[in-house]
């Protein structure tokens, strides 16, 4: 997969973490290539009662790996609310990660796109960059965003799936504030829908994209590409041109 994905001029891989069983497991994963950066998150979906203390049991790694962004994190209201306290109590404390580390915060807002701004509007100091990861949220909610500092709007398979509604709010969205994503096993963009999604599938959303703003895939590529490495040359001293599975 990982080879797919370089032969479709995927440059550079950054993974998410979800929780800490994917740590290790993560870190194997990116022995495969120099090319492939990891990031470290608890996700919203395994957030429980005992988040302090994976938390604090994660943010040892920091002395032990470098990371190029904190996540996934965020908020999710779509499987299970039960959990909500917890959530946002754990976002806050992993934008306060990214805020101590200067890394980008990436952003998992199902359901809760409006609670995740209200959230990060409230912080007395919050990630002055970051991505809304798999954004459909609202004109009024990409304003808001605007206002928060550096942030990305991440863009995948969603945006090739008929009557979705993405490809009326794109134009809505700052073109230097558009990255590409996969969100890779998941959403894998027309004609592949349905089916396990993987970074070498990230050009069709370029040119999906390519042609609701009327540009040229190389176009997209190259202001998305542009955007990404903007927003994770914080915190990171590789810089360089890629295409990313998580994020472009």
């Amino acid at each position: 997969m990982i080879d797919r994905a370089f032969a479709a001029d995927i440059t550079s891989i950054y993974i998410p973490n979800v929780d800490l069983d994917t740590i290790d497991l993560m870190h194997e994963g990116c022995e495969y290539s120099e090319k492939l950066f990891p990031m470290l998150g608890l996700h919203p979906c395994s957030v429980t009662e005992n988040y302090r203390t994976v938390l604090e049991t994660m943010y040892k790694r920091f002395d032990q790996n470098t990371y190029y962004g904190i996540g996934e994190t965020g908020i999710d209201l779509h499987w299970d609310p039960s959990t909500l306290e917890f959530q946002i109590e754990a976002f806050k404390l992993q934008c306060a990660w990214a805020v101590e580390f200067g890394l980008p915060v990436i952003i998992h807002s199902r359901a809760a796109t409006s609670l995740v701004i209200e959230t990060l509007e409230q912080l007395t100091t919050r990630p002055s960059k970051g991505i809304f990861h798999c954004f459909g949220g609202s004109i009024e909610e990409i304003n808001r965003i605007n206002s928060l500092g550096d942030y990305g709007f991440g863009i995948g398979g969603v945006l090739t799936f008929k009557n979705a509604g993405l490809a009326e709010i794109l134009p809505h969205i700052p073109m230097n504030k558009i990255v590409l994503e996969t969100d890779a096993p998941y959403l894998a963009p027309a004609p592949f829908r349905g089916k396990r999604n993987e970074p070498a599938y990230l050009p069709l959303v370029a040119a999906k994209m390519g042609v609701i703003l009327n540009k040229s895939v190389e176009e997209i590529g190259s202001m998305t590409t542009a955007n990404a490495m903007r927003i994770f040359q914080q915190g990171s001293m590789r810089i360089m041109p890629f295409m990313q599975s998580n994020t472009r």
